[in-house]
């Protein structure tokens, strides 16, 4: 493992356990303020901020800048503070560089988003190569739970995703949070539960149903290297899914075409059910469910790639969910609920692939412990309000 890399690991990590005991954060999200630009909008749906964008590249990158430029210049401050508060503001270049050698395998509509995003809002173009691939470079997280309930497991008839996303959030990342739905001129539209001024996709969900939830992971059974510079920036490669697969293997076929920067769990669910793959620089495995139940935290667990490093307590407690002979949204909430961890659990939501339906609970953590607001993505994705 590199050596700076390590350290950053190795002192953030201290840092989110020092936090992840902590009371629950209290406190008001940040408000967007809804407005449209051109045929963009940025408006409040069942309490939940929603940004919709479509066209080229260009004019996407041109609608988002317009309309959450104040949140993205503040949200900029976040890691360079989370780098200081775990004594590593000196390392802050390096993070810019590292962001920068991943840049000439950027593809090449993400970049052009980029670009103008940068020049309509303003903001320096190298600090927003740095944000977004800050999480290919330098591993941080330590954190995020999934279950995926098959169709016959799931009290809907559909498949159930639920999803924890856990991060460090120095009292600020949570606020920010945002559905962000992508109509690329071309491609599949998308609905990304994510921040402003981020281009890829950590959670999200398609107009064919496939749905992605991504988790880091900090040791291999196969040796690969925590950072590949050579690799795309994960973020944009689940971005690629969503905008051109409609099923689980179009997205195991896809995953495996490309370059990997760094180690990950990427769950994947569409109308069928799921799987988890296991990915490094040097090898993509694929996990199944049992009895229709399936989780995934933040260790490898395939004969391929797992090592003795893979005990989980919070996947033990999503697994003893198999002893519930159907489960529904309530259900799928309370588990995750049960493997929140407090500061640190900023998002939850639960993806209904065959109803295209979003349920996310934002704003104060853990967010677990808040109620989970419904979004039909249907009309969105066609071009509707609900």
């Amino acid at each position: 493992m590199n050596r700076t890399v390590f350290q950053v690991v190795a002192v953030l990590a201290l840092a989110i356990l020092g936090c992840a005991t902590a009371h629950a954060e209290p406190g008001q999200a940040f408000q967007y303020r809804e407005a449209k630009y051109g045929p963009a909008e940025l408006m409040r749906i069942n309490g939940l901020p929603v940004l919709v964008v479509q066209g080229t590249p260009t004019e996407i990158g041109e609608q988002a800048a317009a309309l959450v430029v104040d949140g993205t210049r503040l949200l900029l401050a976040y890691p360079r503070n989370l780098m200081r508060s775990a004594g590593l503001a000196d390392r802050w270049p390096a993070l810019l560089t590292a962001g920068r050698q991943l840049l000439p395998q950027f593809p090449r509509d993400h970049l052009a988003e980029l670009d103008a995003f940068a020049k309509k809002a303003q903001i320096d173009r190298d600090l927003l190569i740095g944000v977004n691939t800050m999480v290919d470079a330098y591993r941080g997280g330590f954190g995020c739970s999934s279950l995926l309930v098959s169709p016959e497991r799931s009290k809907t008839g559909g498949p159930l995703f639920g999803r924890n996303l856990d991060f460090y959030t120095q009292g600020t990342l949570h606020q920010y949070s945002l559905v962000i739905v992508c109509r690329p001129r071309g491609k599949r539209a998308f609905a990304s539960v994510g921040f402003p001024g981020m281009f890829g996709c950590l959670s999200g969900m398609n107009d064919a149903g496939l749905a992605l939830a991504v988790h880091e992971v900090f040791i291999a059974g196969d040796g690969a290297s925590l950072f590949n510079p050579q690799g795309t920036p994960y973020t944009l490669v689940f971005r690629r899914v969503l905008e051109e697969c409609a099923t689980v293997e179009e997205a195991e076929r896809l995953v495996r075409s490309t370059g990997r920067t760094t180690l990950f769990n990427l769950a994947l669910c569409d109308r069928r059910g799921g799987v988890v793959l296991e990915a490094t620089p040097r090898t993509v495995a694929v996990r199944r469910g049992e009895d229709g139940i399936l989780a995934c935290t933040n260790h490898f667990r395939s004969p391929e790639l797992g090592t003795v490093f893979r005990y989980s307590w919070r996947h033990q407690a999503l697994m003893a969910s198999r002893r519930i002979p159907q489960l529904d949204l309530a259900d799928v909430a309370r588990k995750l609920h049960e493997v929140n961890q407090g500061r640190l659990t900023l998002q939850t939501m639960v993806f209904e692939p065959a109803a295209l339906r979003l349920h996310l609970a934002i704003g104060a953590c853990p967010s677990s412990a808040l109620p989970l607001k419904a979004l039909d993505l249907k009309p969105l994705f066609e071009g509707r309000k609900p």
